[in-house]
């Protein structure tokens, strides 16, 4: 099992274990720790075999199975956004807000964290989000209700909103 250490604040280092999953879009890499979870995000291929979860992980990988088999639409899992801005958290926070299904605008987040003018940094901070599906970035959207920027490409942003809301994804989910 591949590990390495990751400095989350003063003095506190905490061992990273590390998994891999295959999902309809690719595969992903899942990072965490006892912390919480610390990274999930696309991967070309995996840096070794995979074969056994870390016990940390577990809860991660079952509940990304239920996501994709359309029978979790909330993750109850423990996130570890150690090494972050206060910015970006605030963002992040707001993301898990998102319901299932629904979409929102970037400029609602940043009005939503009580820094209207923040649109573009609400932007940088979804680009930079570390827990992709699991934090919901792909649920948001520009405020003419196009789809906009997503780190793995519209098509997969566009798929899981369908994914989400197939009756109503053409028509745009309803906004947060």
């Amino acid at each position: 099992m591949q590990s390495l250490f990751y400095f989350t604040g003063v003095n506190d280092y905490t061992m990273l274990e590390t998994t891999y999953y295959d999902c309809p879009f690719g595969l992903l890499e899942i990072k965490g720790s006892g912390l919480g979870l610390h990274s999930v995000k696309k991967v070309e291929k995996a840096m070794y075999d995979y074969y056994d979860i870390p016990k940390p992980l577990k809860p991660v990988v079952k509940q990304l199975d239920e996501y994709f088999n359309r029978k979790r639409k909330d993750f109850k899992l423990k996130l570890d956004w150690g090494g972050n801005s206060d910015f970006y958290k605030s963002v992040w926070n707001e993301l898990v807000q998102i319901p299932y299904g629904h979409t929102t605008s970037y400029l609602k987040i940043a009005e939503k964290i009580g820094n209207p003018k923040a649109v573009r940094a609400v932007g940088m901070a979804n680009r930079n989000n570390p827990i992709a599906i699991i934090v919901p970035c792909h649920r948001v959207i520009a405020s003419d209700g196009k789809l906009q920027g997503y780190f793995y490409g519209l098509d997969i942003k566009r798929q899981l909103l369908e994914l989400e809301n197939p009756d109503s994804f053409a028509q745009q989910g309803s906004l947060f």
